[in-house]
């Protein structure tokens, strides 16, 4: 038995079963692909994969038990090459963050520029998508750590660490009546909110949920003209007198966006939580510890190493 192996038959899993995909992902070829899963299940004395003719077409119920610990002997080999890396170039090396546009724009920066300056030796690489695409990244071991708001939490095999709370807010251009209303002290309630058309976020995206659970709980509909996946494509459309925006608080600065008024509605909308995840099983080096209490100071080495050993499930309290 040996990883090429093993690797073999995982790619052939993600590949949907097309060995012409799997000799390309594996740089090998097909012939050699066919020959490393046959070895195997020679050697296992199963057989691993379905067949029709010499294609593969599905799992056999021995493979779908076998799959599960082939992907847990590549990740552990996985974290044995890290842990070599770690003791044979301290302080050097790559870490690779997933994030949501709106988390790389406005949450991450400081955390960067910090950590650059604590590890000058690292490289960053920083991978923006949507929250799923960030847990896709997570569990292929593409992706050291993920932050989001959304998705990465519902994953078993993602520890999911809270890192701070936030709140939406209302974004107008400020000749808009609702910027005028608010000046005088007015307070935003949802039935006036509703009164104009609506640009926000996408579904799955920074807190859309609790914007739809919000109006849903009271019986209103909203007019959404135009949904986008980041706050500032949001903010150029209501500049353009497109509608109202509903972003991230977080998303707004009054420097940057002049032609804009910001209006509080963390009393319409519930607040969002942001998570931190990890691939549960994942190694991390030293520094990514580092990066990790940066981002989120509560964010201990000991806490962290901790959640990794917790049942999946489990809710992480700070």
């Amino acid at each position: 038995m040996n990883f090429q192996q093993l690797r073999s038959v995982r790619e052939a899993v993600r590949q949907g079963f097309n060995l012409t995909e799997v000799a390309a992902v594996l740089h090998t070829s097909q012939p050699g692909v066919s020959r490393q899963i046959r070895e195997l299940e020679e050697e296992l004395g199963i057989e691993i994969f379905v067949r029709a003719g010499k294609r593969l077409t599905g799992l056999t119920e021995p493979g779908s038990t076998v799959l599960p610990i082939v992907e847990r002997l590549l990740k552990e080999a996985d974290n044995l090459k890290r842990a070599g890396e770690d003791f044979a170039a301290q302080g050097r090396g790559t870490l690779t963050i997933a994030a949501t546009h709106s988390q790389a724009r406005y949450a991450l920066p400081a955390a960067v520029r910090d950590f650059r300056e604590q590890h000058p030796e690292v490289q960053l690489r920083l991978h923006q998508g949507s929250p799923r695409q960030i847990a896709e990244l997570l569990l292929a071991g593409e992706a050291d750590i993920g932050i989001a708001t959304q998705a990465i939490a519902d994953y078993d095999e993602i520890v999911a660490l809270p890192c701070y709370r936030w709140t939406h807010a209302v974004v107008v251009r400020r000749d808009h009546p609702l910027a005028a209303e608010a000046a005088q002290g007015t307070a935003l309630t949802l039935e006036r909110l509703a009164d104009f058309p609506i640009v926000t976020y996408e579904p799955g995206f920074t807190g859309r949920s609790q914007i739809d659970d919000a109006f849903a709980q009271q019986g209103l509909g909203f007019d959404l003209v135009i949904s986008a996946m980041d706050a500032d494509v949001i903010k150029t459309y209501v500049e353009l007198g497109m509608g109202v925006g509903i972003i991230a608080s977080i998303a707004y600065d009054e420097a940057r966006d002049p032609a804009l008024a910001a209006i509080d509605a963390r009393h319409l909308f519930a607040m969002n939580m942001t998570n931190l995840g990890i691939r549960r099983g994942a190694y991390l080096r030293d520094f990514a510890y580092d990066f990790i209490r940066t981002f989120a100071p509560p964010l201990d080495r000991a806490l962290v190493e901790r959640a990794l050993t917790t049942a999946p499930g489990t809710r992480i309290v700070i």
